[in-house]
């Protein structure tokens, strides 16, 4: 069973931004786009979701050791942010 914990930077991060306790682990468990940024060597699951009544994809950044993951911050990412992660290079599909 995996085990999700919540860094103290995203519990921080959910009261500066306003974001339901509840978003980070649904986006982290249903988000059918996972990433490997190679600059940060951390994992990155993307989403839309509605946030501030606009459906806006969303970015949790986590990191995965055996059955336990830690996620580390949520945020909206801005237009055009994935696809320009995507086409450097910086995010590969996992």
């Amino acid at each position: 069973m995996l085990k999700i914990i919540y860094s103290s930077h995203l519990e921080l991060r959910l009261k500066v931004r306003n974001i339901s306790r509840l978003i980070p682990k649904q986006i982290f468990k249903t988000s059918k786009e996972h990433y490997l940024d190679l600059e940060t060597e951390k994992n990155v699951a993307v989403k839309k979701i509605n946030y501030k009544g606009k459906l806006r994809e969303m970015a949790v950044i986590y990191e995965k050791t055996g059955n336990k993951v830690i996620l580390i911050t949520v945020h909206p990412l801005k237009v055009l942010q994935k696809s320009n992660r995507i086409k450097t290079k910086r995010w590969q599909k996992i």
